[in-house]
């Protein structure tokens, strides 16, 4: 007896001593996570680029309920891929599970070199310019102050993720507060305004003249760019305490209550400013601050910065594991699927990005990134929710907790690939780009992935230098098996 209770010591002993990456992600912390990766920059940036491509106020509130129906079903087909598929990686792993290796390095290949450096850029270029222009109003802040403090936000954001899960996710719960007061002090005197009979910026509010067909589909990408988030629960499935129930529970919620606020912070926008005013804005939530809160203008430029940072925190934890499932499957180097000894944060996956990122800050422009890295976000979550529909008829015995209709996935695909195909008709040259940067995973696919054995003097060499970093960052492999 004294024997048996002693080794249920040693094993819990040793499993707390063992590095692996631990189930810390309750509930709330899910929703905490998802509301406050959700809302980022979007909200803030996005209208414009929603109204300016759908031509008319009506036309865009449309988008915007759109973006947010289809949001959901993209969410809810990823519920059910996220209960009946129990590793973390997200979009790769579910390619890699449904339609096969190609596909989900091509995908893994799009995340590193456009998706995420391109998203974390605009957000975070979104945080710089929001949190100096109170300091050189009425002036606009110079662009190398804005840069130079975006990457000071970022970096910050990196050493974060790297040093704890438990802080990622306090901090993400309090910078969610921040953001959700940022988007009341919007909402709350554009509801006072609508219901003091301010409604003349909605008349002809669908005025057929304004609206150009061909460049709908980058409306949707603007609105589907402040949606952008719901999937990142799918990424960290493995450290989410009953994630049969809390994916869809957090993913479901989150985004009902995201797509109301955002519908309210539209009509509130329209309801203050004229379609032209929105158009001529270089920050839609500062002009409108201007216009009903007056000196307190500033601090919607600080919360809204906070919500972009929060975007960033939320975004980069996700992502990072990623990189770390796809080193645990063998199709990127070893090195990213090490734990910090101490820390237990997946550190070189942390770290990856970072180079990217702050490149991109100093080089990219804020509408350009956005368009450039939504051909390949859209097109390959297109491909997830095909391989949902494949991976139903391949193997329909496994066990699936949560489980849609197929009209759903069905109808998210279509959509995607319909507005992967228009975007480059409407947007030929940034959608374009895209388009090439995601073709180019396919040489390195067969060119290093799917052939990993190179010369002898080759591998000792990677081995010799994974092994330095190792000792310089203090990782190791998994000890135990999360999935």
């Amino acid at each position: 007896m004294g024997s048996s209770s002693e080794n249920v010591k040693i094993i819990t002993a040793s499993k707390e001593q063992a590095v692996f990456l631990r189930k810390k992600v309750s509930l709330l912390r899910s929703v905490s996570f998802l509301i406050g990766t959700i809302i980022g920059s979007g909200i803030f940036i996005s209208p414009k680029g929603v109204l300016m491509n759908s031509g008319n106020v009506g036309t865009s509130l449309v988008i915007w309920l759109a973006c947010g129906i289809l949001s959901m079903f993209g969410a809810l087909s990823y519920a059910e891929l996220g209960t009946s598929i129990k590793k973390s990686g997200g979009h790769y792993i579910y390619l890699l599970e449904t339609l096969g290796p190609l596909p989900a390095f091509v995908r893994l290949w799009c995340e590193i070199i456009v998706i995420r450096p391109a998203i974390t850029a605009v957000v975070g270029l979104s945080f710089g310019r929001y949190i100096i222009e109170p300091f050189f109003a009425p002036c606009q802040a110079p662009v190398l102050a804005v840069k130079l403090l975006t990457a000071a936000g970022v970096s910050l954001v990196v050493y974060i993720n790297s040093c704890s899960v438990n802080w990622t996710a306090r901090i993400q719960i309090i910078l969610t507060i921040f953001k959700l007061l940022a988007i009341g002090l919007i909402i709350v005197p554009g509801m006072m305004a609508l219901s003091e009979g301010r409604t003349e910026n909605f008349q002809n509010a669908f005025d057929s003249n304004t609206i150009t067909l061909d460049r709908i589909p980058l409306a949707f990408y603007s609105g589907m760019f402040a949606y952008s988030g719901w999937f990142y629960m799918n990424f960290v499935t493995e450290e989410i305490i009953n994630p049969e129930r809390n994916i869809p529970l957090a993913t479901i919620s989150s985004l009902i209550i995201v797509t109301i606020l955002y519908l309210l912070v539209n009509v509130a926008y329209y309801t203050v400013l004229t379609a032209d005013e929105v158009l001529a804005s270089g920050a839609v939530a500062v002009t409108f601050g201007e216009r009903t809160l007056e000196s307190f203008t500033p601090v919607i430029q600080v919360l809204v910065s906070l919500s972009c940072l929060g975007a960033i925190t939320g975004g980069l934890f996700a992502v990072s594991r990623v990189f770390f499932v796809a080193s645990r499957e063998n199709q990127w180097p070893t090195l990213f699927s090490m734990i910090h000894i101490r820390h237990h944060t997946p550190l070189p996956a942390v770290l990856l990005m970072y180079p990217l990122v702050i490149l991109m800050i100093f080089i990219g422009d804020l509408y350009g990134l956005l368009n450039l890295n939504s051909f390949p976000r859209w097109l390959f979550m297109g491909f997830v929710t095909l391989g949902l529909i494949r991976h139903r008829y391949k193997q329909p015995d496994i066990h699936r907790p949560f489980k849609v209709p197929i009209i759903i996935p069905g109808i998210f695909t279509v959509m995607c690939l319909f507005l992967v195909v228009m975007s480059l008709y409407s947007d030929p040259i940034n959608t374009g780009i895209g388009c090439a940067l995601t073709l180019s995973g396919v040489p390195v696919y067969y060119l290093i992935v799917s052939r990993p054995h190179g010369p002898a003097w080759w591998r000792k060499a990677l081995y010799i230098f994974t092994l330095k970093l190792q000792i310089l960052m203090e990782v190791v492999q998994q000890e135990i098996v999360t999935y």
